[in-house]
């Protein structure tokens, strides 16, 4: 038996480091037997790298983990890590095709499956936690609720008493959470210990008894709930804002709408969403991962078809799919360039002028002196540094792979421009490039919509927009503050 004396989890100025990027530096964590503890911090705080630790996926490079007292077990032992810590995920691991009994005890069923009697047992540990669901009906026929309780109660029945929850509302409605944080209690009235990460600050006020903040990859704080104020946590997680460069106030745009969303909704996405964009207007989307707004911003650009409403782009209707919106001059700049925004085995001057291959000869035949001419321009334009336009792609940095990205979705001179995220994973100097680029673009009258977690990149918008488990919440106008941000994205007042 564990002796009280000792946290059931503890982690002991831990260090992580992935190549040159330290990741977690010195981070400790303790949490209670039964306690419930969040964790939060805004993207790239170190939240997930502290997870793969405490549940042996990684190995800490400095420091001590330790459950109960007892060392951490070696990482290559992943019985011994499945017997002392279950994580449940925000995108769910069961297995669709198999029925509840066979998710329940997956590489626990024996060599020789005596169906009845796993049944039986599946019954009875749903049973046990109260979760109604049929153990032969097929995991894919379940609704996003029933599913993580499953998850929830195949890692109680793995042995662990300590379960990681990584945003598990994520995909639950307000009904279905309010029921999920009543089971939560049970079980910590039962003594199971629990991690609890939400980038939804009410949920840690309604759930949690202890809070832990991380804040670029270091510990900032560790509080009781009760005794810390929605203001002081929202502080905790920001810090001092520390912007590239001043960002020079624009005049409000008073042109035609460029782009105008009415009632778009994506099921389970998104939706209803209505806004305008005007010509020479940056608006910012911001919101969490669960939010809806790389979604949103994926209806307009192409990628996603949205159930239902309208996307127009200079008062036409626009058609789904992303040879409609090219043709009604919508720009796009994807989440993930290497997947979507680059053909890696192409040259930089092959991916900049895609858009554009039909004005590069006649006929439709490229004549490669002037593609080579129209690259040059752009790596001038944008400072691309590459050993010229006949450069592979793949050969590129990260800052200068997606300058290509954006030379690719303005090479065209769209009347809107979607950008998602559009300066992670670059430099300093890349970001400013980046984004005085849009800026210019805007200033040449392209209406902009700029979908980003940075505040740094939502410094260059006229007005932000907030989005919360799918819809507009607040509207911010340019002078907003970084706690006025973060305290709408986490849903609480400022």
């Amino acid at each position: 038996m564990m002796s009280a004396a000792h946290p059931a989890v503890e982690a002991s100025s831990v260090t992580k480091r992935f190549g040159a990027t330290t990741a977690l530096s010195e981070v400790s964590l303790r949490i209670a037997p039964g306690e419930t503890h969040a964790l939060v911090g805004r993207n790239g705080a170190g939240k997930s790298t502290l997870v793969s630790l405490l549940t042996g996926l990684h190995r800490p490079d400095g420091g001590e983990i330790r459950f109960g007292g007892a060392p951490a077990p070696p990482v290559a032992d992943r019985g011994a890590w499945r017997a002392r810590v279950a994580c449940v995920f925000q995108r769910s691991t069961i297995i669709p095709t198999l029925t509840v009994a066979e998710n329940l005890f997956l590489n626990r069923q024996g060599t020789v499956v005596r169906w009845p009697a796993l049944r039986r047992r599946a019954a009875e540990l749903l049973d046990e936690y109260a979760v109604d669901v049929d153990p032969r009906a097929l995991a894919g026929d379940l609704g996003v609720e029933q599913r993580q309780l499953v998850e929830i109660a195949r890692a109680l029945s793995q042995g662990a008493r300590f379960i990681i929850l990584d945003e598990p509302t994520a995909r639950l409605d307000a009904t279905a959470i309010e029921r999920l944080f009543g089971r939560l209690r049970s079980l910590s009235a039962a003594g199971v210990t629990m991690l609890f990460i939400s980038h939804h600050l009410r949920e840690v006020y309604d759930v949690c008894d202890t809070v832990t903040v991380l804040r670029d990859a270091r510990w900032v704080l560790t509080s009781p709930v009760s005794s810390l104020g929605h203001d002081d946590l929202v502080t905790a997680m920001t810090g001092e804002a520390v912007g590239l460069t001043s960002v020079a106030p624009r005049a409000a745009s008073s042109a035609d709408v460029v782009l105008g969303l009415g009632d778009l909704s994506a099921s389970g996405r998104f939706g209803p969403v209505s806004l305008d964009v005007r010509a020479g207007e940056i608006v910012g989307v911001t919101g969490s991962g669960s939010s809806g707004k790389v979604a949103l911003a994926e209806a307009v650009g192409g990628l996603l078809a949205p159930s239902c409403g309208t996307v127009r782009a200079g008062g036409v209707a626009v058609k789904a799919g992303v040879p409609a919106a090219l043709a009604a001059g919508i720009g796009l700049v994807p989440q993930d360039r290497h997947r979507e925004g680059l053909i890696p085995l192409l040259s930089v001057a092959e991916n900049a002028t895609l858009p554009i291959a039909d004005r590069l000869g006649p006929a439709g035949v490229i004549v490669p002196a002037r593609r080579r001419a129209a690259a040059e321009a752009f790596i001038r334009r944008y400072d691309i540094r590459a050993e010229g336009p006949d450069a592979p792609v793949a050969s590129l940095s990260g800052g200068n792979a997606q300058k290509v990205v954006l030379a690719r979705a303005l090479a065209a001179g769209p009347r809107v421009l979607v950008l998602i995220n559009p300066t992670a994973g670059v430099d300093v100097r890349s970001k400013e490039s980046l984004l005085g680029a849009v800026r210019a673009a805007a200033d040449g009258g392209t209406g902009v919509l700029m979908v980003s977690d940075e505040l740094d990149d939502l410094r260059h918008c006229d007005r932000v927009l907030v989005m919360f488990h799918g819809r507009i919440t607040a509207e911010l106008p340019a002078g907003w503050s970084d706690t006025d941000v973060v305290a709408a994205v986490e849903g609480v007042a400022a």
